[in-house]
């Protein structure tokens, strides 16, 4: 920067606090985005489109999360050609029409279609505020700065999720939920192209960096490999943060159909709907603060087996549908809380700077096509063998993915 005509650029969260607050406002506007769809669409697809398989209801959540999978796979290489600011104000354009078809949509199709915009529009966004953020705070406060951004975003998911709720009991499934979506949509949008890009950032962290930049090719395919299969701590997160969303995307799908079945109305599904993102968001300030401290593997590994618990519960206590839901939520918000913010954090240090943005694409692609597995698992053994099995399969798989992970990651000394 030229001398006298800007602030130096400077690492760190008390340094950059003003771009960080302004990053975490837009993602409380990109969660509240995909807020609107966890207690209402499962049912608009069987109350109002009249689907009768489980599979098909559960068809726009493999929409959206195959979309933003290969969304966040392309963000990072995206990033080699476009700021990160380009890339979030697209990611806002994308996603305008989103609330509307949701609202007025006159086939289920274009409800799928909405999720294929949504899906774009999240890949673009999230990716683009958790990578700001990381550029912004630098290698001491990975934990603290994932930890906001997640929180401010799934806090958002739940919140919306619970006011959607009480909405559709008050006004019905359709328009009146989904249409808060255009005040996320005008607000985010505002907020993006008010923002600063991070490129200088990312400069002076490879300048400071103590490792020199890596030999060879840090391209996307090579980025690709290296995280999915090739280095074994980067292996141990993408196949936990695989596991961790296929839970989500079994939830969102599972969870509204099963406890209407059991008696609760719209509202009390809210309640269950939005309590498990809100703690999930809420509590990941602690705990990336907290992955600072002890370290990312402890709380991936448990946080996992917490998860699991929490899909136990559910059945155990299915006879009081309500504090089964409750409790639930709660042992899946918390185990999700810890480890979310982990997660991204031990991809992080595992990734030199240089081809960071590509490692964490990478993992997000992974994390995200748990989204579309989820729904897709769900949907073929609730078709099969009922919705308990749905939920008994992936208390099963996140106690695994729980051991992988320990047997898998290592810890990474922060630079």
């Amino acid at each position: 920067m030229s001398a006298g005509t800007a602030a130096p650029v400077r690492l760190g969260l008390r340094e950059n606090w003003p771009q960080f607050t302004l990053l975490v406002i837009v993602n409380v506007c990109v969660g509240g985005l995909v807020g609107l769809e966890r207690t209402t669409v499962p049912l608009i697809g069987t109350d109002v489109f009249g689907l009768t398989s489980d599979l098909a209801v559960f068809s726009f959540i493999i929409a959206f999360g195959l979309t933003k999978a290969l969304t966040n796979l392309a963000a990072g290489a995206l990033t080699a050609r476009f700021h990160r600011k380009q890339l979030l104000v697209t990611g806002w354009l994308i996603g305008t029409p989103v609330p509307f078809m949701l609202a007025w949509g006159p086939s289920w199709w274009w409800i799928v279609a909405a999720n294929v915009l949504l899906g774009l529009n999240q890949g673009l966004t999230w990716s683009m505020t958790v990578n700001m953020k990381i550029d912004l705070v630098g290698p001491a406060r990975r934990g603290l700065a994932t930890g906001l951004n997640e929180a401010a975003g799934y806090t958002a998911v739940g919140v919306t999720a619970l006011v959607t709720g009480y909405l559709a009991t008050a006004y019905g499934l359709r328009p009146a939920p989904e249409l808060i979506g255009v005040v996320f949509v005008a607000a985010g949008l505002i907020l993006a192209l008010i923002v600063r890009d991070t490129a200088a950032h990312v400069a002076l962290e490879l300048a400071q960096h103590l490792k020199p930049l890596p030999d060879g090719d840090i391209g996307l395919a090579h980025t690709f490999a290296r995280t999915s299969w090739r280095e074994r701590s980067l292996r141990g997160a993408s196949q936990a943060g695989l596991v961790n969303n296929l839970n989500d995307g079994l939830t969102w799908g599972v969870f509204p159909l099963l406890f209407t079945d059991h008696g609760l109305g719209l509202a009390a599904v809210g309640l269950i709907k939005g309590l498990y993102p809100i703690l999930w968001g809420i509590g990941q300030i602690p705990t990336g603060h907290l992955a600072d401290r002890i370290g990312r593997k402890p709380l991936i590994v448990y946080g996992m087996l917490v998860q699991a618990a929490g899909f136990v519960l559910a059945l155990a206590l299915l006879e009081r549908p309500l504090l089964a839901g409750i409790l639930s939520a709660v042992a899946l918000g918390i185990g999700t809380a810890m480890v979310y913010p982990a997660l991204i954090a031990s991809v992080s240090d595992h990734a030199h700077p240089a081809w960071r943005a590509n490692a964490l694409g990478t993992y997000r692609f992974w994390r995200d096509v748990g989204y579309a597995a989820g729904a897709l698992i769900a949907g073929i053994l609730a078709d099969a063998l009922g919705l308990n099995a749905t939920v008994i399969a992936a208390a099963v798989l996140t106690a695994a993915s729980g051991l992988l992970a320990a047997y898998w990651i290592t810890e990474q000394p922060r630079r």
